[in-house]
């Protein structure tokens, strides 16, 4: 599939949006808690169990995920449940991002649980 080379001017704010995004999913402890998240939902509380960080460092990368809106929160008494915002679209995202990486030499797969479903190495589903 070719790029459209047609040159127009940028759009500044969508440029800032898709940063935004990529700036959330390239730190490696926010792509931890969404792989967590992937599994169902989690506590900032279980989050700091199962990655063994700070809580305040697990509340600063849940804030900038839920602010970004990839997570949601749901709160339950004096607790806070995260779960993931758009599942499906999460899954499209590292299937692409696999796909990526394969094309440029560099396999690798993030998390079974992000697969689409019946998903495998390089297969990428719509």
């Amino acid at each position: 599939m070719a790029i459209n080379q047609a040159a127009g001017p940028l759009d500044e704010h969508a440029t800032a949006s898709y940063a935004h995004l990529f700036h959330a999913l390239a730190e490696p402890t926010r792509l931890a808690i969404l792989q967590h998240l992937s599994s169902g939902e989690h506590r900032v509380r279980d989050l700091v169990d199962h990655l063994d960080l700070a809580q305040s460092t697990v509340s600063k990368h849940v804030s900038f995920l839920l602010e970004c809106g990839l997570v949601t929160v749901r709160p339950q008494g004096r607790a806070s449940w995260y779960a993931l915002a758009e599942p499906a679209l999460l899954q499209i995202l590292v299937a692409a991002a696999e796909k990526m990486l394969e094309a440029t030499g560099n396999p690798a797969v993030l998390c079974a649980h992000l697969r689409p479903h019946g998903a495998t190495s390089g297969k990428l589903s719509a």
